[in-house]
């Protein structure tokens, strides 16, 4: 089947120029350690690439929406799907297009990827209101039908192509197959789970198969507005397609001897011959950033004095830019007497002992989740217990907003343990999404919007803080994305031209270094 009908959409108007400079970039790198040994030892640094906090300039977003109508979404959940596409559909702009998939037993593409006009708005709004739930339950068939309505599409440039797929998850009836061996290729998927008895498992597996994607819980009696105006607060201000991290081992020199990425994130690697590091994250909404912990191991140096040993080079780059980012070397100072760990920690260290504990806190999670899964509930809180005592050791200087709300994430689990089929019904669930959310480091719902995720962006917060407006008046107006975005720009006047400013800034900072090395070999 062959769509390509895809409505051609608005254009957007980009502020400045239209420059794409600078919309996302690396900060210098942090390192576990003020200096290394001149024996063999090692190092962690943590680079961190961040997208603009500027939205003046923003992908146009495709989505489609793919809805379970089975039977088992009747009431409830059926009528909560429509309340919150009907938010969706207000703030999308005719920059953007949506398109609406339903499956039950078979799937069916309801409307075309058409843009948000006024007119493609009130019919909108009358084929949301018509949803029924009856049938059996197909998710592959929908999934394959929503992939198809994006992989035909005509118009593509600087567009995002993203589903949201609603579901309780139970397979029901006949089935064409399973949806996790579905490929998404480059489009991110976020998933949604309705209530007790979804197979949230599967939807996870189903997230993690593509770029970016997310799963989020719905538990009984909650709606699915809060976490679908999350994510399309990140939807609607994507700053930046295909970013990715290249490291580059320096061996030549002898100093290292092996670089290797830390566990605990979820993204696309590969390793070529020579051993460089290629990392895909997708997109970036606007606010976000991606942190990598790489490892080092260090040769035995045969120097006797002290000397800087650059060990790698960073490089990000992403789809629009209109020239090569600045690069960043990694490198730390080799002593023969090097600082204790510990002894004179700074900011730098303790942020990224931070950092390492982060992935091991999502890692602890998954252990403890794994447990419960087996029947194992007191084991299950000791892990969890032990992940509450390595937070304990983490000082910082962010007011401490990380550890509270790691924190958080492990007594609202540890609230859920308390029996073993309230872990089953909103333990497991919960810990699913926070995993997911902090391998992606990407915002996910959970159904305790009280508890703040790391990785929610201002938008974000704005978005979730509208839904709940709506759905308690749910005629009241609602801005656009469009006016969110002049209400942003009036609070900073100076948001749309930082992002081109800091790159040439960059820029000339690292022409100045360049020119201080060169006159310093020349007094040697």
């Amino acid at each position: 089947m062959a769509f390509n009908d895809d409505e051609k959409p608005a254009t957007t108007p980009i502020p400045n120029g239209g420059s794409k400079q600078g919309l996302v970039t690396m900060n210098i790198p942090t390192y576990s350690k003020k200096d290394v040994a001149l024996t063999a030892d090692s190092v962690t640094a943590v680079v961190e690439i961040k997208a603009t906090s500027s939205t003046a300039v923003r992908e146009g977003l495709d989505l489609v929406a793919v809805v379970d109508v089975s039977g088992s979404m009747r009431g409830h959940k059926i009528e909560s799907v429509k309340k919150a596409l009907q938010f969706v559909i207000m703030k999308l702009t005719p920059v953007d297009r949506l398109s609406i998939v339903t499956f039950e037993s078979s799937a069916k593409r309801l409307t075309k990827l058409r843009a948000m006009t006024q007119d493609f708005r009130g019919e909108l709004d009358g084929i949301v209101k018509s949803l029924i739930a009856n049938g059996g339950t197909d998710i592959k068939a929908g999934l394959d039908l929503g992939l198809a309505v994006l992989a035909d599409r005509v118009f593509t440039e600087s567009r995002t192509a993203n589903i949201f797929l609603m579901s309780d998850g139970k397979l029901e009836g006949k089935t064409s197959g399973d949806p996790t061996q579905v490929n998404p290729g480059e489009v991110s998927v976020y998933t949604f789970g309705f209530g007790h008895g979804t197979d949230h498992q599967l939807l996870t597996d189903i997230a993690k198969n593509s770029p970016g994607g997310t799963y989020s819980t719905v538990p009984d009696g909650t709606n699915l507005s809060a976490p679908f105006a999350t994510l399309l607060g990140g939807l609607v201000t994507v700053v930046a397609q295909d970013v990715r991290l290249t490291l580059t081992p320096k061996t030549a020199d002898g100093d290292l001897d092996k670089m290797e990425v830390a566990d605990g994130t979820d993204y696309t690697q590969t390793t070529d011959a020579k051993g460089e590091i290629t990392i895909k994250f997708g997109t970036l909404f606007s606010g976000e950033t991606r942190k990598v912990a790489v490892n080092f191991t260090l040769n035995e140096s045969p120097d006797t004095e002290e000397y800087n040993a650059t060990l790698a080079v960073a490089r990000h780059s992403y789809a629009a830019q209109e020239a090569p980012q600045p690069a960043q070397n990694i490198v730390r100072l080799r002593k023969p007497e090097p600082t204790t760990p510990g002894s004179d920690d700074g900011i730098e260290e303790r942020s990224v002992q931070a950092e390492v504990v982060r992935r091991r806190h999502a890692d602890l999670i998954g252990k403890a989740s794994e447990l419960a899964n087996g029947q194992k509930l007191g084991d299950a809180r000791e892990t969890i217990m032990d992940a509450q005592n390595a937070l304990g050791d983490i000082l910082l200087d962010d007011g401490d907003r990380m550890v509270n709300a790691l924190q958080a994430e492990l007594l609202r689990l540890l609230e859920y343990m308390e029996t073993q089929a309230l872990y089953d019904k909103l333990g497991h669930p919960y810990a699913l999404a926070t995993i997911i959310s902090h391998r992606r480091q990407r915002a996910a719902g959970r159904g305790d919007e009280e508890v703040i995720s790391l990785y929610v962006t201002p938008r974000m917060i704005a978005y979730l803080a509208q839904a709940k407006k709506f759905e308690e008046n749910p005629e009241a107006p609602v801005p656009s994305a469009d006016e969110d975005v002049k209400q942003e720009m009036a609070a900073n006047p100076l948001a749309a031209i930082s992002a081109p400013l800091g790159f040439y800034l960059e820029n000339a900072i690292q022409a100045l270094q360049a020119i201080q090395k060169i006159i310093a070999a020349n007094t040697i």
